[in-house]
């Protein structure tokens, strides 16, 4: 039984005033590894897709189990310039159809009253050959460049069978114009996803330092965006971004948090990081800051998913 449904529907469901809020899944990428498999090498979750196409399946099929009503999908990562840096650049369109065709595979292996989506996902450059610089927005590109950079990957799954396309853990405000340029051409429902940070002074920025009321601004006045929020920051800052971002636009809000870690790119590892981070209880806070979509990000597994879902439930 397929569980999805129309990409109208999903913009219907997040705005229907008195329900609890959609779902999200959690980290693809950490559950991936989780499951025993390596995305330590320089393609990260996108390797799995490219290798074991079955276990990214399996991974979705995982959360939609624990609760989840969107998949985000294995294609985060996956770059011409990644590919051709692992000489596999010929497999580049396969590969992003092929991870909205297994999300959509895993969204109808289980039977549920509950709707499924897929959303098919787009990294930043930073993800790319920007190499880990998605936290900090250190490009050294303009808006132009930036756009005709993502273009063509958004092209391809724009012609899929994705209900959404969410572009994730964007930095920077060149970034944002970039991609408010590349988001008017397209015909699929677009949602922004911020990384965000607190500054010296404990406010929340943008990676890149831009002051979040002033990108909240231009996203507002883009008029392109179904949803803007944030996703891979701690949960005491989506709670503030939220804050901010519900008071400078009128769009639906999402926040998917990490575990709290901190990734290191460099070392390749994950950093401990505070406490007052776990993603559950905060869930109250989330909903009264305005969030419709709720999950989780880097290290969130869909033991914690179950958990959003039913702190949700309760409101």
């Amino acid at each position: 039984m397929n569980n999805t449904v129309h990409p109208a529907d999903f913009l219907q469901a997040l705005r229907a005033e008195g329900t609890t809020p959609i779902i999200l899944d959690g980290g693809l990428g950490t559950h991936l590894a989780e499951r025993g498999n390596d995305v330590t090498g320089e393609l990260w979750s996108a390797q799995i897709l490219m290798d074991r196409p079955e276990e990214v399946r399996a991974a979705h099929q995982d959360f939609f189990a624990a609760g989840a009503q969107v998949a985000t999908t294995c294609s985060y990562q996956v770059s011409l310039e990644g590919l051709a840096g692992v000489g596999s650049s010929d497999k580049f369109e396969t590969m992003l159809h092929t991870s909205v065709r297994l999300a959509k595979e895993a969204a109808a292996t289980e039977t549920s009253e509950t709707p499924r989506w897929v959303a098919a996902s787009v990294g930043p450059y930073g993800a790319g050959p920007g190499a880990g610089t998605e936290y900090d927005g250190a490009y050294d590109l303009d808006a132009a460049q930036l756009a005709q950079w993502h273009r063509a990957r958004v092209e391809i799954l724009t012609e899929s069978d994705a209900d959404l396309i969410i572009f994730e853990t964007v930095p920077s405000l060149a970034e944002v114009e970039a991609l408010a340029s590349v988001a008017k051409e397209l015909t699929l429902p677009v949602w922004l996803s911020l990384a965000v940070r607190a500054d010296e002074h404990g406010n929340v920025v943008l990676g890149d330092g831009t002051d979040l009321r002033a990108a909240a601004k231009l996203i507002e006045d883009s008029g392109v965006w179904a949803g803007v929020g944030v996703n891979c920051c701690p949960v005491p800052q989506a709670v503030d971004a939220l804050k901010i971002l519900g008071e400078e636009t009128n769009l639906p809000l999402s926040a998917y948090p990490n575990s709290g870690e901190i990734w290191d790119h460099e070392a390749r590892v994950w950093i401990p990081g505070t406490g007052g981070n776990d993603l559950p209880s905060a869930v109250p806070a989330l909903i009264a800051a305005g969030a419709r979509l709720i999950g989780g990000c880097c290290q969130v597994s869909p033991e914690q998913i179950t958990r959003v879902r039913e702190a949700a439930q309760q409101g």
